[in-house]
């Protein structure tokens, strides 16, 4: 579970991404941030060779300076609340799966989850691989995610805004961070699927 830590550096790899392919320059450069209303960060691992385990993070606050015209000097930053996890954890009456998981020191540990891009590599028209580190449970490892940029647009018709929309896969294993609880049996192996929608820093949603 504590692969969470990974899907920060997916969302930041995610949008950095775009930066990096300058393809879609609609919107135009300058700081953005993700819209939390339109983005998810899902991670799941192998349980005991049954089913993936899926989970998800709602506090999730990517920051983007985006340079369209010279994307590799584009910057990305994440930081994950590891208290905003979601299990859907059927008994709530029972335990608070969430808020155990989310704070225990053995697993999430109750630290904000970071990430910050270190490079940028294209592999194709709309696609790339982002690089970064992930700081996770007092660690800091590198991790990279393959991003696809899915468009941008100079001003949303429903927001007003430019928009800039990613998605992006990767993994991570998490006892690199330190998390070797129940390995094998629980996976090593954590998986991220982001998908994310950015605008621009200063826009207020409420």
């Amino acid at each position: 579970m504590l692969r969470i830590a990974a899907f920060c550096i997916g969302f930041a790899l995610s949008t950095a991404l775009a930066v990096a392919t300058g393809l879609d320059e609609q919107a135009p450069a300058g700081a953005y941030k993700t819209d939390p209303s339109h983005s998810s960060l899902l991670w799941s691992f192998n349980h005991s060779g049954l089913s993936n385990y899926t989970a998800r993070f709602t506090g999730v606050d990517a920051r983007l300076d985006w340079n369209p015209i010279k994307p590799e000097a584009s910057k990305l930053m994440v930081e994950i609340d590891p208290m905003s996890v979601r299990t859907d954890y059927p008994w709530p009456g029972v335990v608070d799966f969430d808020a155990k998981i989310g704070g225990d020191p053995d697993f999430l540990a109750g630290k904000p989850i970071r990430f910050v891009s270190s490079a940028m590599r294209i592999t194709g028209e709309r696609t790339g691989i982002v690089e970064g580190v992930v700081t996770f449970r007092d660690q800091t490892h590198p991790a990279s995610l393959n991003v696809t940029v899915n468009g941008s647009m100079a001003e949303h018709p429903m927001m007003g805004v430019p928009k800039i929309g990613f998605s992006a896969t990767g993994s991570i294993r998490r006892s690199g961070w330190g998390l070797g609880f129940a390995i094998p049996e629980l996976g090593d192996e954590v998986k991220l699927v982001i998908e994310t929608q950015m605008v621009p820093a200063d826009y207020a949603f409420r």
